[in-house]
């Protein structure tokens, strides 16, 4: 889910050209794509029925969902928005970078 997400912002805010260069990144294993469990999606689908009045969407849920299980503390994002008001099961709050 969050491959096509930045996909598309990396096409929108940089071009077409630059897109393939995301593509490049993964087939050379510099970037790893983290397959969601079914746990995950329950996790995502209550996260974003929690999250409801946010518009938390299931993007961002899922990738909540993969720090919880992998015990991350630290995500990076743009979106300071949603993430810094959702409350992860593991931490009190994500640490966001940059």
């Amino acid at each position: 889910m969050v491959i096509a997400e930045a996909a598309y912002l990396i096409e929108r805010e940089l071009g077409s050209s630059v897109e393939p260069l995301l593509y490049d990144s993964i087939i050379a294993g510099e970037i790893i794509i983290e397959h969601l469990t079914l746990e995950d999606w329950k996790r995502t689908a209550e996260l974003v029925t929690r999250y409801e009045s946010l518009s938390l969407g299931g993007t961002d849920a899922s990738l909540m969902a993969l720090a919880e299980r992998h015990e991350q503390s630290e995500i990076a994002t743009l979106d300071h928005r949603h993430f810094a008001v959702v409350r992860p099961k593991h931490v009190d709050a994500f640490t966001l970078l940059p």
